[in-house]
């Protein structure tokens, strides 16, 4: 089962590497992808700098936290999609749905279900049996 998991998680973080990458790369395609389009350098910058550290941070959790079996670095990309989850929510019930507004809430809510379950089932460490502080 921690195989599996390990495989599963480490698949989502290189997609979620390369969505980063492609952020990084070419924010207007990418951005376009989201629904995002920026507004003059500023809004470049944004998406080329938040949209990447989001896909980057999510991505390098999910790999140390399942490659080193420690399920405790999973809560960062627990927080980060389960935040981008509800975000969406309120967004729909607030301005309302675009078609296919329902599949970027299926795929947080997905990267959150399966991260919850490994963290449940991958062990945790305390600081007194890391030795870290």
């Amino acid at each position: 089962m921690r195989l599996i998991l390990t495989f599963l998680i480490v698949a989502a973080a290189v997609i979620d590497t390369v969505i980063g990458i492609g952020f990084l790369i070419n924010p207007v395609s990418a951005g376009t992808d989201f629904g995002l389009i920026p507004d003059g350098p500023q809004g470049l910058a944004v998406l080329r700098a938040d949209m990447t550290a989001f896909f980057f941070v999510a991505a390098i959790f999910m790999v140390w936290g399942a490659w080193q079996r420690r399920g405790d670095l999973l809560l960062v990309p627990i927080a980060l999609f389960g935040i981008a989850f509800l975000g969406r929510g309120l967004s729909a019930m607030i301005d309302g749905t675009v078609e296919g507004w329902w599949l970027p809430m299926l795929v947080e809510a997905a990267h959150v279900v399966a991260l919850v379950f490994a963290r449940a089932v991958l062990p945790h460490h305390t600081v007194r049996e890391t030795g870290e502080a």
